[in-house]
């Protein structure tokens, strides 16, 4: 047993501390109550992400992998029963409210499939050579992508689709196969675009012109550009960004939070942050690449993977560079389930680098 990794978890706590100053200039002026604080919300979770990462790393990353597939199969009964009592919002079925909290049963299957593709290629890593092998893996990631993008949530099911393909790789399987299932995916796309919703579709057009419809699915993505670019070098101030304080700024809290660190800190500050995010990752990867158990590097692989694709695909969105899909930007943006499981996947991390 080694001690904890000091290095990791300063990074992690910085990151989430510029998340805090963040999420205060997004509502410093709403009262400071529960119903209303999207910052108290946050500190909230964290509080409780806090206590449950605890108690995972006391029991162990191993245990916690012994249960893969029962925590899978519970992440799957949730992603069924949030098509039929889940909570609406703009015409997507992604939420289970539980009185006080609205439970992103998407934001778990991330998770539990992670455990679950690392407890079953670890098993079984010396058959990755073999095609008939690749489908149970392949399965277990297309029935969980398939229901949540019947939600719908594009953004948390193409999640689960670098997860498999990095783990998979991490497992010993060969570049070509990673290459075929990326051009299968290109190929299918027509597919895809056949069983988007309209306001999905949308999205996937004003990415490529957003002036077509400049005050409707363009909207934010246009205002997202201005925010971003008026804040120049040095940004203007702390709570000073027109776009985010005069409220032009739609879903600033959550998909679009880092338009306000733009805004605010301007390039320098962006560039800050962006190498925190790079640490983080970069110390992660350490942690991988220096275990020898074959579980437990899958398992931290694949947080990896799912970490670098939120922030990569987030960071990109809100600069117009890839479609608006609604991913958080992990442990900066509001959402109690997201942060949650953030926290759950980087204490797994931590208990790894420990043992």
């Amino acid at each position: 047993m080694k001690r904890l990794d000091l290095y990791l978890i300063i990074i992690i706590l910085v990151i989430f501390c510029l998340g805090v100053l963040f999420q205060y200039s997004v509502s410093f002026e709403k009262p400071l109550t529960f119903k209303e604080s999207p910052l108290l919300k946050q500190l909230i979770w964290a509080g409780l992400g806090l206590i449950i990462s605890l108690v995972i790393i006391k029991l162990g990353h191993r245990r916690i992998l012994s249960f893969a597939y029962p925590l899978y199969a519970v992440s799957i009964f949730f992603l069924i029963i949030v098509l039929f009592l889940g909570k609406a919002r703009f015409g997507a079925h992604r939420w289970i409210s539980l009185g006080w909290f609205n439970f992103q049963p998407s934001e778990l299957t991330k998770l539990t499939l992670i455990l679950v593709l690392a407890n079953y290629l670890g098993h079984n890593k010396e058959s990755l050579s073999s095609r008939k092998f690749l489908l149970t893996p392949v399965a277990l990631t297309v029935l969980p992508v398939f229901l949540i993008l019947i939600e719908p949530d594009l953004g948390t099911a193409l999640t689960l689709l670098p997860i498999l393909l990095a783990v998979m790789y991490a497992g010993g399987l060969r570049l070509r196969y990673i290459l075929g299932f990326i051009g299968l995916g290109v190929l299918s796309s027509p597919l895809l675009w056949s069983i988007l919703k309209d306001y999905q579709k949308e999205r996937l057009l004003v990415f490529i012109n957003p002036n077509i419809d400049p005050l409707g699915a363009g909207y934010t993505v246009i205002q997202s550009k201005i925010a971003i670019g008026s804040g120049k070098l040095f940004g203007k101030g702390w709570l000073a960004g027109t776009q985010n304080q005069l409220h032009f700024l739609p879903e600033r809290h959550t998909d679009f939070i880092f338009s306000v660190v733009g805004e605010e800190w301007g390039f320098v500050g962006a560039i800050i942050l962006l190498g925190l995010f790079f640490l983080l990752i970069r110390r992660i990867l350490h942690i991988a690449y220096n275990t020898q158990d074959p579980y437990s590097q899958l398992l931290v692989v694949g947080i990896t993977a799912m970490l670098a694709f939120q922030i990569l695909v987030n960071i990109a969105m809100v600069m117009g560079l890839l479609p608006v899909v609604g991913l958080t930007l992990p442990l900066i943006s509001y959402g109690g389930s997201s942060l949650i499981i953030t926290l759950i996947c980087l204490s797994l991390v931590i208990d790894v680098g420990m043992k």
